[in-house]
């Protein structure tokens, strides 16, 4: 962990494949966020490449914020089945994707019959001025470690819906 940055693993006993299909899912987002932040995925079509964007509707309460509002994720590291990252951003009234300078990033490794996941918070790009509006980070390591617990739910869920 750094000033700007939060990271946290956590062992899921599944195959790096196994968990990289429920992150480059974006309708199964949801499940591997412990809050109601994330709410569903505006196109539901899977993660494939950097470059690509995925829009998600959200929820947050806030003061002088409208609750619901949506951000759309450009991709910037895509590895399958080792890595998966993107940084949120909103499109602006000329139609120009901009970005607060924050990412998430999922690593993979295999560690046999397992996989260790770390799932990295990275605001280091975001200016002083969004960092102070947002109260960066917007939470604390305890936040990763429940997404990531949440993710092993969403894997062993997808286990028990596919019969060895």
């Amino acid at each position: 962990m750094t000033d700007d940055q939060l990271i946290r693993s956590r062992t899921i006993p599944a195959a790096p494949d196994a968990v990289f299909a429920v992150l480059r899912d974006p309708a199964r987002h949801p499940e591997t966020e412990p809050t109601d932040w994330v709410r569903s995925a505006i196109d539901p079509r899977p993660i494939t490449e950097v470059g690509q964007v995925f829009g998600m509707n959200m929820y947050a309460r806030r003061d002088g914020f409208d609750p619901d509002y949506v951000m759309h994720n450009q991709v910037i590291a895509f590895e399958e089945p080792t890595t998966i990252a993107w940084r949120p951003g909103q499109y602006g009234p000329d139609g120009t994707l901009g970005f607060g300078g924050w990412s998430w990033r999922y690593d993979l490794t295999a560690q046999g019959d397992n996989c260790v996941v770390t799932l990295t918070y990275d605001w280091s790009q975001t200016p002083q001025q969004l960092r102070e509006l947002f109260g960066l980070p917007p939470f604390g390591p305890d936040f990763l470690d429940q997404s990531l617990e949440c993710l092993e739910r969403a894997v062993n869920a997808d286990r028990v819906r596919q019969p060895a």
